[in-house]
């Protein structure tokens, strides 16, 4: 049975073991709904001050809710639109500190303050976004943006 442990290292250090505990649950297990819920569940008992973690797939040329942790979300995101259809459209991460001032941002939850989006790929094509939202402005910092991308890297391979 996968247990946690308690982060006590410094964020680097606990970012580095929440990836080893992230290789470890989705090894061997090749069901991609499986693997996306337990690993937006690992990534949101880990993180703290946050109040959304998931995942949108690409399906019918738009985004469409996946596994998640947090409140009901907005279930279809067009491509190109708000931050998550963003980071999907332009194949990049996208971390913004107040989504009041992200154009055409998407307020599914209004308690959500900064969010980052990380796009993930599977065989050179969009696969989806990882989405996280925060109800504190500037929650995510670079170092947050470096792990959360290799967070990705470890789901594209078990997708």
């Amino acid at each position: 049975m996968f247990q946690t442990t308690n982060y006590t290292g410094t964020l680097e250090e606990n970012y580095e073991l929440l990836l080893k505990q992230l290789s470890a649950l989705l090894e061997g297990e090749n069901d991609i709904i499986a693997n996306l819920s337990n690993a937006s569940s690992l990534l949101n008992q880990f993180l703290d001050d946050v109040n959304w973690v998931g995942f949108y797939l690409w399906k019918e040329e738009q985004l469409v809710l996946g596994p998640f942790q947090g409140l009901p979300a907005c279930v279809r995101i067009p491509s190109g639109k708000g931050v998550c259809g963003t980071a999907m459209q332009d194949k990049t991460t996208i971390r913004v500190e107040d989504v009041n001032q992200f154009e055409g941002h998407i307020a599914c939850d209004s308690a959500s303050k900064s969010e980052i989006v990380i796009p993930i790929f599977k065989n050179g094509e969009v696969f989806g976004v990882l989405d996280i939202d925060s109800p504190s402005k500037a929650r995510f910092t670079e170092l947050d943006e470096k792990y959360l991308q290799k967070f990705t890297e470890i789901v594209e391979k078990n997708i």
